[in-house]
């Protein structure tokens, strides 16, 4: 395993590639040793330790064993370790370091992987993921530590130890608290007849959904009993992943029609991301994506903003960020309204740590989000949240209702007045990482060495960003403003009818993902046209730049 920005993340069980006991120990020692040259008074501000629900039977491997042999690694050296006695959703821990002033903070969690997978999630002190150089230098720390410490398997010693703390009580009262400062419509959401169904998918979310809708006054949702509890074999779903669309809500429908509900709201199994499902006036439900959640969301929380805010110069100092990926809906909604809209690389470690930068300005950084369903909607969490984004997203609701709107209705009238964003994103699993680099390298050496596509099919290449070699045709010395990085694969390329793709690999997954949009100015409302297009100019970035037929590629499957 290599340790990166996003942690760790592998399958449980015995080896060096594997998650373990000894993996853990290993990178802990790292990490411990990696903050201790960084902070002085590490000693006296420590550290966060969160898990969740997964384990392993086989291998004797859970989360919580894993997040128990960290805190024994930081408390052996003198370490306070601020460890949650119970499962937790991941965005607790952020909210833990910024709330307390840790040092740093950890997640064991593989967040929506398939059951066998584990990982370790990394936050420094200013509560958002690490950013390089942080990864290169614990991974190195970790090379060096990896002869484990006297004692590192004994776990139990931390029990009777003065360093450890529980802050779950404290936690479960604070946070709840802070996301208040987003309740807007509280005697709205009193009264409210709209019903609502939450499933965890077997996860932590349950208890916490539950817990924000009475922090809102809102009447609890209903729970799919078949997934409300945490379950490590996930087994009512083939994956844990709500992003998958449809196949993950079977159970949430039927409950939702046995109830008279309109709306779903699912987390992924540590909560930090939300799927949103509304039934439709024909009986049809339509899963929103990420984009358009992010559009509702973005508008949301302007217009509450800009309802209370008493101060309109202020507007010049509020922000909102989502990824390169994402839809840039947002970017239409700020030239609109006058605020601040900023893009960052792909993943919440760059828009937490960008918001925090922003923050440390004076600037409001009201919302970010990304197109993997993740939304950032309390400035108290520097990463994606789907606790807060679920209550968050019953409130506007509520609110719609009582103007007889739909969330559908209300995202076609922000599509009618900042311009229609249509996107469409998937991907290809590859498991042969040499297919990958050489579809890459054809695309860098398209019609001889150096030179990238003029065209894909039908569709005219105006512009080309390559986020790898940090080449980019629209800025005058041709240099990418956004940070490089060799290590992973990202081409975007803009086409001269409006539209824009990216190709790029994911962090995590052996897939190749590409998301494409077409945006058009307010007033083109002939939406069917402008899907026409974008799946045409889908159809031949597949034909001619994925080529899954010769690379073998896997296609995504329902």
């Amino acid at each position: 395993m290599e340790f990166g920005t996003a942690g760790l993340r592998a399958a449980m069980g015995a080896g060096i590639s594997h998650m373990n006991d000894l993996t853990i120990i290993q990178t802990t020692q790292g990490f411990c040793r990696y903050l201790e040259k960084n902070f002085t008074d590490l000693k006296k501000r420590g550290v966060v330790i969160g898990f969740d629900a997964r384990a392993h039977l086989s291998s004797g491997g859970s989360s919580k064993r894993f997040a128990r042999l960290a805190a024994n690694t930081f408390i052996s050296q003198g370490i306070p370790v601020y460890l949650f006695s119970d499962i937790i959703p991941t965005p607790f821990v952020p909210y833990t370091v910024t709330h307390l002033k840790l040092c740093a903070g950890i997640m064991v969690t593989a967040s929506h992987n398939p059951k066998q997978d584990n990982g370790y999630k990394v936050y420094w002190e200013n509560g958002a993921q690490i950013i390089s150089p942080h990864d290169k230098g614990i991974s190195q720390a970790i090379e060096e530590n990896q002869e484990p410490w006297p004692q590192a398997w004994d776990d139990k010693l931390i029990d009777s130890s003065p360093l450890l703390h529980d802050p779950y009580a404290m936690v479960n009262k604070d946070y709840f608290k802070d996301i208040q400062k987003q309740c807007f419509y509280r005697n709205i959401n009193k009264e409210t007849n709209l019903k609502f169904v939450h499933t965890s998918v077997h996860g932590v979310g349950h208890k916490f959904v539950q817990l924000a809708f009475k922090a809102f006054d809102l009447s609890p949702p209903f729970a799919v009993p078949e997934q409300k509890d945490p379950d490590p074999d996930f087994p009512t779903v083939k994956y844990p992943n709500p992003e998958e669309g449809k196949g993950v809500l079977t159970l949430s429908f039927a409950l939702a029609e046995k109830d008279g509900a309109r709306i779903i709201l699912a987390n992924d199994p540590d909560a930090d991301r939300l799927a949103v499902a509304e039934k439709q006036e024909s009986g049809e439900w339509k899963v929103f994506s990420g984009n358009e959640l992010g559009a509702l969301l973005g508008w949301w929380i302007f217009t509450c903003w800009k309802n209370n805010s008493r101060d309109t110069r202020a507007i010049k100092d509020v922000y909102m960020l989502s990824s390169t990926v994402s839809s840039k809906i947002l970017r239409a909604i700020a030239l609109k309204e006058g605020f601040h809209f900023e893009e960052t690389l792909t993943g919440f470690k760059w828009m937490g740590n960008r918001a925090k930068q922003l923050m440390d300005q004076g600037k409001a950084v009201l919302f970010a989000f990304e197109e993997a369903i993740g939304y950032m909607c309390c400035p108290a969490v520097l990463d994606k949240d789907g606790v807060s984004a679920a209550v968050i997203t019953a409130e506007m609701a509520s609110f719609l209702a009582t103007r007889n709107l739909s969330l559908s209705q209300q995202l076609k009238a922000v599509y009618d007045e900042y311009g229609f964003h249509i996107t469409k994103a998937s991907y290809f699993i590859c498991h042969d990482p040499k297919v990958i680099q050489q579809l890459f390298d054809n695309l860098r050496n398209f019609d001889g060495k150096n030179t990238y596509p003029t065209s894909c099919g039908r569709f005219k290449v105006s512009g080309i960003r390559d986020l790898t070699t940090g080449y980019d045709s629209s800025q005058p010395d041709q240099k990418a403003i956004l940070p490089t990085s060799k290590s992973s694969q990202m081409i975007t390329f803009t086409f001269a009818n409006g539209g824009v793709a990216t190709m790029r690999t994911s962090g995590t997954e052996p897939k190749i993902k590409y998301y494409s949009e077409l945006c058009a100015p307010p007033g083109n409302s002939d939406v069917e046209q402008l899907k026409k297009e974008l799946d045409e100019l889908v159809n031949a970035l597949e034909k001619h730049f994925f080529q899954p037929e010769k690379n073998k590629l896997q296609r995504k499957t329902e």
